[in-house]
Order: C-alpha cells, then sequence, then structure tokens
C-alpha cells in the first residue's frame, strides 16, 4: 500500500466512525480540539493527520486507536 492509498482509506476511515458517532465534523473538530476545515481536509485525503491528532480523534470518538486501521470494511 502506498502512502497516498493510506490517507485516502485513514480519512474515509475517520469519516465512518465520525458517522457511526452521530457527530458532526463541527462537533468532532470541537471535542478533540482541531479545527473544523482540519478535519474536513483529513476526511477528504488533504491532510495528513500525525499521532497525536489522531490520538485526540480516538478519545474524542472514545474508540481504541486500532479502529482508525481496520480498512477491511471500506469499499475503496
Amino acid at each position: 500500500m502506498d502512502e497516498i492509498k493510506f490517507y485516502k482509506m485513514l480519512g474515509k476511515r475517520v469519516k465512518v466512525l465520525r458517522e457511526n458517532a452521530h457527530l458532526t465534523q463541527e462537533k468532532l473538530a470541537e471535542k478533540c480540539g482541531i479545527s473544523l476545515d482540519y478535519l474536513g481536509k483529513i476526511e477528504v485525503c488533504i491532510n495528513k493527520p500525525g499521532l497525536k491528532t489522531i490520538f485526540r480523534l480516538a478519545n474524542a470518538l472514545e474508540i481504541p486507536i486500532k479502529e482508525f486501521f481496520d480498512f477491511d470494511s471500506l469499499d475503496v
């Protein structure tokens, strides 16, 4: 898997997990202390989140970090 594909799948996974938690982008961004713009760009693979951001997202969504990397369920 190349880097671009990895971040595309990670962005899709963030979106799926956010939607499963019934959160808007605005609410999730607020809960984890990042900007709405930054979160939106993660979901469409413009921004590449670091581990600190992934950690914040996991805490805000109340899920284990490993959930972000379960790409098997994605339609890619």
